[in-house]
C-alpha cells in the first residue's frame, strides 16, 4: 500500500475548457442519447434528454465532491447499497451492507455481487486494496431517477438508473458495466487523466479494457473465449445491437434507427477531431481498445495476467494527466519490456499492437 495518496483536483485547464480529473463518468456516452433524442419517438426523446440534463446538473455539482479527499478505511470489502427510490436524492435508503444475505431487491443484488467481483479481481490479481488502494468503501445507489438511462461513478459512489424499459435495461445487468464505472475510480486516484480528448479517450479506454477483463476473470475465460463487449444485455429485445461498445470490433457494437450506428474508429486514421463529447473521449477510446485486444490476442491465455498487467501498472505512476496516445503506447511498451524482458514475446505485442491502430 502506498504511505500516502494523492489528492484529488476539482479542474484542470484544456483544449476545450475546464475539465475536472474526477468527473461524472457515464457508462451511456452523449452520442447515444442524442441519437435518441433525434430519432425516437416523443416519450424516448423525452427520456434522452431528462438523462443528458441529470447528467450535466451531476458534473456541475461533481465540482464541489472533487474537492475533498477520502479518508482511508480498514482493508477489507465493505459494499453498502441504497435505495433512491426513484428519486435523484443520494444515496437513499439503505437496502443491504456487506455481510448481508440477498434481499428482495435484484438490482440492490446485481450491484453488490457486481461491486463485489471487481473488488476481487483488483485485490487478487493487483493486490489492489479496493478503488483508492487504501480500503474504500464501495458505495452504491440503484432505482435513481424516473426511467433514468445511465450509470454513473460520481467520484465516491456509483449510481444506477433502471433504464426507460424501451431501449435500456436495468443498468446493474452487466459486471463489465459495474466493473468499467469503478476503474473510473481507479483512474482518478492513480493517474488523474483529464477528461478530454486523447486523455479523456484514454480514461475511458481504461474503463472498458478493465470493465471486459472483470467479466472475463469473472468467467474464467481465455481472450479468444471473451466476448469484449461493454454492456451486453443492456439494450432490450427492441434495439439491434450487441452492446454499447467492442473493444474486438470498434464501430460494430450495434447499428439501430433510433440509436444510430456506432461511431467508434479502430484506427487514428478515423480518429474523431470535433468538440463533442469533450473532444471524443466515448469514441476515439475505440482506437486504444483495440490496440489493447490485439496485444492480448497476440500474447494469448488469460488476458489480464500478461497484457492486463502491462496495462494496469502503466496506468499506475507512468500516465500522467495530460497523456496522449503516442505516449501511452510508448509508456506500455516500456512497461512489458520491464516485466517481461526487453524484446521479449509481450513487448513486441504490445509494440505490434499500436502499430496496427496507427499509433506508432
Amino acid at each position: 500500500m502506498r504511505s500516502q495518496k494523492k489528492k484529488i483536483s476539482t479542474g484542470i485547464g484544456c483544449k476545450h475548457q475546464l475539465y475536472s480529473r474526477c468527473p461524472i463518468c457515464c457508462i451511456v456516452p452523449p452520442h447515444i442519447l442524442e441519437q435518441i433524442a433525434q430519432n425516437g419517438q416523443q416519450y424516448q426523446r423525452d427520456w434522452a434528454f431528462h438523462t443528458l440534463n441529470v447528467s450535466a446538473q451531476f458534473r456541475g455539482r461533481r465540482e464541489v465532491v472533487g474537492s475533498l479527499t477520502f479518508m482511508p478505511q480498514p482493508g477489507q470489502k465493505r459494499r453498502t447499497i441504497y435505495n433512491a427510490k426513484n428519486t435523484e436524492n443520494l444515496p437513499g435508503e439503505l437496502l443491504r451492507a456487506e455481510g448481508d444475505p440477498p434481499c428482495a431487491d435484484e438490482a440492490a443484488n446485481e450491484a453488490y455481487d457486481s461491486a463485489g467481483i471487481t473488488y476481487d479481481f483488483y485485490d487478487r490479481v493487483f493486490q489492489r486494496n479496493s478503488i483508492d488502494d487504501e480500503g474504500l468503501r464501495l458505495d452504491s445507489t440503484v432505482h435513481y431517477g424516473v426511467k433514468y438511462d445511465n450509470a454513473f461513478w460520481n467520484g465516491s459512489q456509483m449510481v444506477y438508473g433502471d433504464g426507460d424499459g424501451e431501449i435500456f435495461q436495468r443498468f446493474t445487468k452487466s459486471t463489465d458495466v459495474i466493473a468499467h464505472e469503478l476503474t473510473h475510480g481507479v483512474t482518478q486516484y492513480e493517474a488523474g487523466l483529464l477528461y478530454a480528448d486523447e486523455a479523456g479517450a484514454l480514461n475511458e479506454s481504461f474503463s472498458d479494457i478493465f470493465g471486459s477483463l472483470v467479466k472475463q476473470y469473472q468467467n474464467n475465460q481465455t481472450v479468444d473465449q471473451a466476448d469484449w463487449i461493454i454492456g451486453q444485455g443492456l439494450f432490450t429485445e427492441k434495439i439491434h445491437g450487441m452492446g454499447i461498445r467492442t473493444l474486438k470490433a470498434p464501430g460494430t457494437a450495434y447499428d439501430d434507427s433510433v440509436l444510430g450506428k456506432d461511431p467508434q474508429p479502430a484506427h487514428v486514421k478515423n480518429f474523431y477531431t470535433g468538440a463533442k463529447d469533450n473532444g471524443g473521449v466515448h469514441i476515439n477510446s475505440g482506437i486504444p481498445n483495440y490496440a489493447f485486444y490485439l496485444a492480448a490476442k497476440e500474447i494469448g491465455g488469460h488476458a489480464w495476467e500478461q497484457a492486463g498487467k502491462i496495462w494496469y501498472t502503466t496506468l499506475c505512476g507512468r500516465l500522467r494527466p495530460k497523456t496522449n496516445f503516442k505516449e501511452a503506447a510508448n509508456l506500455t511498451i516500456k512497461v512489458a519490456g520491464e516485466l517481461y524482458g526487453e524484446g521479449c514475446h509481450e513487448q513486441k505485442a504490445v509494440q505490434n499492437a499500436w502499430q496496427k491502430v496507427g499509433v506508432l
